[in-house]
C-alpha cells in the first residue's frame, strides 16, 4: 500500500514460447526465470498481493515452490501464441475476490528487474498524479541510427537523416519500454486496456536490469551480466 492505496502485481506467465521454449522455466543465475520476478515483487514496499497468470501446471507448480500466489489458472484460449495480454489480465482482475486501485504487471522474461524499479514505477504514477506509468531504459543503439528496406533493399532511416552528422552524445535521449513494470490505475487499466496514453509517464531503469529474454542469446546475456553485475541483482 502507498498514500493508502492498495496495488497488485501480476506476473504474466504463458507455457509457450517460440523464441525460447519453455523460457519462463529457463534458468538464470541457478534458478528458473520466472523466481527472479516472485522474489522481486515479494521485496516490494507498496504491492499488497502478487499473482502468477499462467495456463501452465508446470509453470505454476514452479511458481508456488519459490513463493508464487498462483489462485487459479489462466483458461487456454487467453495462452495462446496470438492471445494478446489485456483478457488475461481483466480475467485475472474480475477473478479475485478484493478490488485494487492500482494494477502492477512485471513480465517474468525481464528477471533482472529489482523490487527498487518496481517501487520508483509506483511511486513515480503516484508523484505525478498520472493515469499509468512504465519502466523505460536506453536501448543499445539510438533508434536515429535505425534503418528499414524497402523491395529492392534500399535503405530508409527511421527517423530521418536530419540527425545523421550528430555524435551519439548529441542526439536526443530515446528510451525503450524495457517491461520491467506497467503501472496503472485499475478503473483506467478496465476503460482503456492499456497502459499508454498520453498521460502516461515512464520511469527511467538501468539497461542491464531492463533485458528483456526473446532469444537464446538474451538468455546467455542475462547470465553473463549476472556473472559480472557492477552491482547485486534483485
Amino acid at each position: 500500500m502507498i498514500e493508502g492505496k492498495t496495488l497488485l502485481g501480476i506476473i504474466p506467465a504463458r507455457g509457450g514460447s517460440k523464441g525460447v521454449p519453455r523460457k519462463n522455466l529457463r534458468e538464470v543465475g541457478g534458478r528458473p526465470m520466472i523466481a527472479w520476478g516472485i522474489e522481486a515483487a515479494a521485496r516490494s514496499r507498496y504491492l499488497d498481493r502478487t499473482v502468477v497468470s499462467t495456463e501452465d501446471a508446470e509453470i505454476a507448480e514452479v511458481a508456488r515452490r519459490h513463493g508464487g500466489d498462483v489462485p487459479l489458472m489462466r483458461p487456454a484460449e487467453l495462452a495462446r501464441d496470438d492471445s494478446p495480454l489485456e483478457p488475461a489480465i481483466l480475467h485475472m482482475l474480475d477473478s479475485l475476490p478484493d478490488s485494487y486501485d492500482y494494477l502492477v504487471l512485471m513480465e517474468p522474461t525481464v528477471p533482472l528487474k529489482s523490487a527498487e524499479d518496481i517501487d520508483g514505477c509506483i511511486s513515480l504514477c503516484l508523484a505525478r498524479d498520472a493515469p499509468a506509468c512504465v519502466a523505460v531504459s536506453e536501448p543499445p543503439q539510438p533508434p536515429h541510427w535505425m534503418v528499414t528496406l524497402d523491395a529492392r533493399q534500399r535503405i530508409e532511416f527511421v527517423l530521418g537523416t536530419e540527425t545523421l552528422s550528430l555524435r551519439r552524445q548529441e542526439l536526443p535521449k530515446a528510451y525503450t519500454v524495457s517491461g520491467a513494470a506497467y503501472v496503472a490505475r485499475t478503473e483506467f487499466y478496465r476503460a482503456k486496456r492499456t497502459f499508454f496514453d498520453a498521460r502516461t509517464v515512464g520511469y527511467v531503469t538501468p539497461p542491464w536490469r531492463s533485458w528483456d529474454v526473446d532469444t537464446e542469446l538474451d538468455l546467455a546475456v542475462v547470465n553473463a551480466i549476472l556473472a559480472n553485475r557492477p552491482e547485486r541483482a534483485g
